[in-house]
């Protein structure tokens, strides 16, 4: 006699068959692994103002943003990498808007407006951190503060003079003050960052108020 097949499992009586998960459409796919890299830059930042980006581990950002440390990899090769990104997405689109200002505006006003997206755009948001980070990690990670000198700073200065420079041909400008010396339109930025971090729960700056009488107090000075 020949061996006996083996009897086949049936079915219980009403059961559908189990189907393979079908892959995410290619539109899908995009979108959740967008989402997961923007989850791990903003760990990122987060664990680099609450650590310091030298005690800062790719584990910690990993943890925080909820993904395998493996997952990072895909996106960044390293720290150094994730505080590029950081840069590049949180504030050279921002200078982007100072390098091209709406045509004949005065620059009393132009500057006002400079101090609009100062406070709305960095003092009252997450990149207001990732000025402090600089601030306190450049001197430490000078590659970082040249990353971002070169990608920010530079370019802002550059814009900034370029404005200022039309204006004094335009005659709203007595000399070259502010043209060699744009810093000083952003000094009380820099300061309100710093007041922010050390002292803003002793006494609260109206950041805003501030910089429009820094410019007035300047335009004593400079304007005709």
């Amino acid at each position: 006699m020949s061996p006996a097949e083996p009897k086949r499992r049936s079915s219980p009586r009403g059961a559908r068959p189990v189907r393979a998960a079908s892959p995410l459409p290619p539109r899908k796919r995009a979108e959740k692994s967008e989402a997961r890299r923007q989850a791990i830059v903003a760990a990122a930042l987060a664990e680099f103002c609450a650590r310091g980006f030298a005690a800062t581990r790719l584990d910690d950002v990993a943890r925080r943003a909820e993904v395998a440390k493996g997952t990072i990899y895909l996106h960044f090769r390293d720290k150094e990498a994730l505080f590029r990104e950081i840069v590049g997405t949180m504030l050279v689109p921002l200078v982007a808007v100072l390098e091209t200002p709406p045509p004949d505006i005065p620059i009393r006003q132009t500057l006002e407006r400079f101090v609009d997206l100062f406070v709305r755009e960095i003092y009252a948001t997450e990149r207001r951190k990732v000025l402090r980070l600089v601030m306190t990690e450049g001197p430490r990670f000078p590659e970082l503060a040249e990353f971002y000198y070169r990608n920010v700073v530079e370019r802002a200065i550059a814009a900034m003079r370029a404005l200022l420079r039309r204006a004094q041909a335009r005659g709203e400008l007595v000399d070259d003050t502010l043209v060699r010396f744009p810093q000083l339109i952003v000094a009380p930025g820099m300061v309100a960052i710093i007041w922010s971090g050390l002292f803003d729960r002793f006494e609260p700056l109206d950041v805003a108020a501030m910089m429009r009488a820094h410019i007035g107090v300047l335009f004593k000075g400079c304007a005709p």
